[in-house]
């Protein structure tokens, strides 16, 4: 992958400051989708258990990441609050796609308020789905509770599963392969959804 979405690179030059950054922009911003929210989160775990770049320990890691997340979902809500209604007519440009917003919408009404934890765990979703929580004016007190259990189970989680997985000496031995696993991985429930809708389609 290119150097800016390495996640290794990534934490090399920017440190905890550039992770946190990158974990708002991924949760909440139109151009934060195509960040590598997981793969960022395991990194960032192994490397607190090998001790190469960071040294923070693994619980304040963890409840910062969570805050960075909560932040960048709050932010979404607001701006889709704010802006919903022009985003659904706004043309599609190099970066913004009506389908990612469509596909973030669907998900919403699908799920209800728990798809603001579950799109934690789906990438593009993930960026999106606070967006259109906003735009469909969800009550903010709801968004607020389902906001701070998804940014803490997907902070904590993936950020523990990298630090233990770390310690072992095949997933540091072969890091690439894992973290293109973990790729593969964020992009089944995506592929899923898209199959299915052709499926629907056809039918």
């Amino acid at each position: 992958m290119p150097s800016f979405l390495d996640p290794e690179w990534l934490i090399s030059t920017f440190g905890l400051a550039g992770i946190l950054v990158l974990v708002f922009a991924e949760s909440g911003l139109l151009i934060g989708f195509f960040l590598p929210g997981d793969s960022l989160l395991f990194t960032t775990g192994l490397l607190v258990a090998d001790g190469t770049y960071l040294r923070q320990p693994l619980w304040l890691m963890c409840l910062l990441v969570s805050v960075a997340a909560v932040a960048g979902d709050q932010f979404g809500y607001l701006f889709g609050r704010r802006f919903g209604p022009a985003l659904f007519r706004r043309p599609d440009s190099r970066l913004f796609k009506q389908e990612n917003l469509i596909k973030a919408r669907t998900f919403f009404q699908r799920y209800g308020a728990r798809s603001i934890v579950l799109a934690r765990f789906v990438p593009i979703v993930r960026t999106f789905t606070p967006i259109v929580a906003g735009a469909g004016h969800m009550h903010y007190r709801t968004f607020l509770v389902y906001n701070i259990l998804g940014g803490a189970l997907w902070g904590w989680g993936v950020t523990m599963l990298g630090y233990f997985l770390g310690q072992i000496a095949y997933v540091r031995n072969n890091i690439e392969l894992i973290l293109i696993g973990i790729v593969v991985v964020s992009v089944v429930p995506v592929a899923v959804e898209v199959l299915r809708g052709r499926h629907r389609t056809a039918r």
